[in-house]
C-alpha cells in the first residue's frame, strides 16, 4: 500500500515488476503498458499507412509542449536530443568560453557530464573539480569563484549514492555571479518534482529511460531562452530560423532558430517521443510529488532495517539531501550482485555497494525480499562460521 496513490494499480502496467523484485530503475525503467501502446501505435500506422508524417510532427510539438509544462517553461525552450550526454555536449559547447575561462564542477560525478566539459580543455578552458560531500549547495562553490570563472555545472541527483545537490541555492549564485549554469536532471526527473525557473539555469538537460519511462534513445534539452547568445556548435536547415523553399543553402541565411530548436539537427526518434507523450500523461495523473513522497517513504524503510542489520547506507540520510528513489547498500558488489540476480531481484552495482534504485511501481513487499534475502545469507554466514 502507499499513502500516496494506488501503487497497486499502477503495478499492474509493469509486467517486469511482476517478474521480477525490480529495484534498478536508476539504470533502466521496465516498459509500462501505455508507453508500449504508444509505440505500437506508431508502428503500425507506419505499417498500414507508410507514415503519416504530419500527423507524426503534429505529435511532436504536442509531446514538447507537455514536456515544457512539465518542467514549467515554453514550449520554445525544449529541444529533444539524444540523450543526456549529447544534451551535455551541447550546452557545453553553445557557452560562449575561451581560453583562461573557468567551469566548476563536482569530483565523481557523472562521467559524461565531466566529459562533455573537460572535451573543452582544447581550447583552452580550465575544469576545476571540487569535492563531493553530502551537502552541495551554494557554499559549496561560493569561495572557488574569481574573475575566470564563467561556469558552473553538476548533476540534480547522484547516480551513484543518490546525493540531491541543492541547485536552486546554486542557481541563484550564478544569476548573482552572471555565470552560466548547466544542469543534468537524469536522475531525477520523472521522480523529483523540477522547476526550471526556478532552478535558474542557462541549460536543463535530460535523457528519457529511468523516472521518464522510455526505451533508450531520447533526451530532452531545456534552454533559457533569454540568453541569445548561446548558440549551437553546429548547424543544420532544421536548426535555423528560415529555411529556404527550395532547399538550396545559402551563406547569407545563417540564423539559428529564435527557439529552442536551434539545438535539434533534423529527423526526431519518432517512436520515443510517441513513448514520451504516454509517459508524461501516466506520471501527471499520478503526481510527481506523490511519486517522490512514495519513494521517500520505501526509503525511510529501508533505512530503519538497513540500521537494524548494522549496514551502512553510502551516501546522504536526511531527506532533504539524498534523493527519494536511490540508495546505495554497503555490501561488496562482486560477493553480492549475482546472489540477488539468482533469487529475482534486479540491483545494479555501484562504487561502494549495491545500488537500489525505486521507481512508481515499488512496495514495502519489494523492499522486504531484499532484505530477507539479506538476513538469509548472513544467517547462514552466521552458521557457518559457528
Amino acid at each position: 500500500m502507499s499513502r500516496h496513490y494506488d501503487v497497486e494499480a499502477v503495478r499492474k502496467e509493469f509486467p517486469a515488476a511482476e517478474r521480477m523484485v525490480y529495484l534498478d530503475s536508476g539504470f533502466q525503467a521496465p516498459l509500462a503498458r501505455p508507453v508500449m501502446a504508444a509505440i505500437e501505435t506508431f508502428l503500425r500506422e507506419g505499417l498500414e499507412t507508410a507514415g503519416p508524417k504530419s500527423v507524426w510532427l503534429d505529435r511532436v510539438e504536442q509531446t514538447r509542449a507537455k514536456v515544457a509544462r512539465f518542467l514549467g517553461v515554453s514550449a520554445d525552450e525544449i529541444a529533444f536530443t539524444k540523450n543526456t550526454s549529447e544534451s551535455m555536449n551541447i550546452a557545453a559547447n553553445a557557452l560562449p568560453l575561451r581560453a583562461g575561462d573557468n567551469v566548476l564542477m563536482i569530483h565523481g560525478d557523472h562521467p559524461n557530464n565531466a566529459y562533455a566539459f573537460l572535451n573543452l580543455k582544447k581550447k583552452g578552458v580550465q575544469i576545476d573539480f571540487l569535492p563531493m560531500t553530502d551537502v552541495v549547495n551554494a557554499d559549496t562553490f561560493l569561495p572557488h569563484i574569481d574573475e575566470k570563472t564563467r561556469a558552473i555545472s553538476l548533476s540534480h541527483v547522484t547516480f551513484h549514492a543518490g546525493h540531491r545537490f541543492d541547485i536552486e541555492s546554486i542557481g541563484a549564485l550564478c544569476a548573482d555571479k552572471k555565470l552560466y549554469f548547466v544542469v543534468d536532471v537524469m536522475q531525477a526527473i520523472g521522480v523529483v518534482p523540477i522547476d526550471a525557473k526556478a532552478i535558474q539555469a542557462s541549460f536543463i538537460g535530460s535523457g528519457s529511460h529511468k523516472g521518464l519511462l522510455v526505451p533508450q534513445g531520447l533526451g530532452l534539452l531545456c534552454w533559457d531562452n533569454t540568453l541569445e547568445e548561446l548558440e549551437p556548435a553546429y548547424l543544420a536547415a532544421a536548426s535555423l530560423a528560415e529555411l529556404p523553399d527550395d532547399l538550396i543553402a545559402r551563406a547569407d541565411r545563417l540564423t539559428p532558430s529564435p527557439s529552442a530548436r536551434r539545438f535539434e539537427l533534423g529527423n526526431f526518434n519518432l517512436p520515443a517521443i510517441h513513448a514520451l507523450g504516454a509517459s508524461l500523461d501516466m506520471i501527471e495523473q499520478i503526481g510527481v510529488n506523490n511519486i517522490q513522497n512514495h519513494c521517500f517513504d520505501l526509503g525511510d524503510h529501508l533505512i530503519a532495517q538497513l540500521d537494524e542489520l548494522d549496514l551502512n547506507l553510502v551516501g546522504p540520510r536526511q531527506r532533504q539531501h539524498r534523493s527519494p528513489h536511490i540508495y546505495v547498500v554497503g555490501l561488496p558488489a562482486t560477493e553480492w550482485l549475482s546472489y540477488f540476480e539468482e533469487n529475482g531481484v534486479r540491483v545494479s552495482p555501484e562504487r561502494d555497494g549495491i545500488r537500489v534504485s525505486f521507481a512508481m511501481f515499488n512496495t514495502v513487499d519489494d523492499v522486504d525480499r531484499l532484505l530477507d534475502l539479506i538476513r538469509e545469507r548472513q544467517s547462514k554466514r552466521s552458521f557457518r562460521a559457528a
